[in-house]
């Protein structure tokens, strides 16, 4: 196998550490680039190319957090990772901390997290690394790796959250979830809402989004039916998907362009947070992106569409 076999064959892993370290499916993308131009760059043969190239990709991710949280410090409104509809990185053995990492909720809890932590714990909890590798990734001592692992770990448990866990009850209730917006119906949306599910956007400033979020069954209900009408009116479309691993849908306009994101958490049967992803720079990766203030215009202004954040 040639070395460019060897990392096209580990690519989707490098991608998966990245975009969890990360939260960003552009930086994790241009991270593992990164990777790619300092190995074909090296000429270390080392022992094992998948410890190599996740100790690689892994350097690359820490220094870019360290600078990225700078910028989500001064982030307008909420902040929410970049959504990711397909996770190219598989392993049955592994499939359950790879399912409990990838959402929204887990990677915003991981944002709390120093960038040493979070590093160490997806490459212990999430990929099963040994500290060994690990420690080298980090440049830590073995011994420091696996006191970072335990402060980690017991923040993530501290705040793990809690999800629906048959697949197929919750992207029925998430079918029904979006047809019932589709109509408009009130009653419908309030019966699939837990009394105190949330409804949260993310724009950035740079579209309409929902300022502070709305709580309660009722008013999230409410405000939902009335975006119906406005969406109509613009001709945006609403096709459910799998988002971070959880039931989702992509909202596009007439032309097919990405309008925006929705991340749906359920459980017990109701759906617990709707997680509104609009800032465009958010959005590039999914495809060509629509004006979304341009379609508020169109639409009547603020009427029946996410008001100004």
């Amino acid at each position: 196998m040639t070395r460019t076999e060897e990392f096209e064959e580990l690519r989707p892993l490098l991608f998966a550490i990245a975009y969890r370290i990360l939260g960003s499916v552009t930086e994790a993308e241009d991270a593992v680039q990164e990777t790619w131009l300092r190995w074909a760059a090296s000429t270390t043969q080392p022992r094992s190319a998948r410890a190599y190239l996740a100790a690689v990709v892994t350097r690359i991710s820490i220094d870019v957090l360290r600078s990225a949280r700078v910028k989500r410090e001064e982030y307008v409104g909420p902040w929410f990772p970049e959504p990711l509809l397909d996770d190219p990185y598989e392993d049955p053995e592994r499939s359950a901390e790879l399912a409990d990492s990838l959402s929204m909720a887990a990677l915003l809890l991981l944002e709390r997290l120093s960038p040493l932590e979070r590093a160490v714990f997806v490459l212990r909890e999430v990929f099963g690394f040994g500290f060994a590798d690990i420690a080298t990734a980090v440049g830590r001592s073995d011994t420091a790796c696996r006191q970072l692992a335990v402060r980690a770990r017991r923040h993530m448990e501290a705040g793990r959250p809690r999800f629906e866990v048959d697949r197929r009850a919750r992207d029925e209730l998430a079918g029904r979830f979006f047809d019932a917006f589709r109509e408009g119906d009130v009653d419908a949306l309030r019966e699939l809402l837990a009394g105190d599910a949330q409804l949260v956007g993310d724009g950035g400033g740079k579209a309409p989004q929902l300022v502070g979020g709305v709580s309660g069954a009722e008013n999230v209900a409410r405000l939902l039916a009335a975006f119906a009408p406005g969406f109509d009116r613009v001709g945006v479309t609403l096709r459910q998907h799998e988002v971070n691993g959880l039931p989702g849908a992509v909202l596009r306009d007439r032309d097919g362009r990405t309008v925006g994101i929705w991340s749906l958490e359920t459980l017990d049967g109701r759906i617990v947070t709707i997680r509104s992803i609009m800032n465009p720079d958010k959005l590039t990766h999914v495809g060509p992106v629509a004006d979304a203030w341009a379609l508020a215009a169109e639409a009547g202004g603020d009427e029946g569409w996410p008001p100004r954040g």
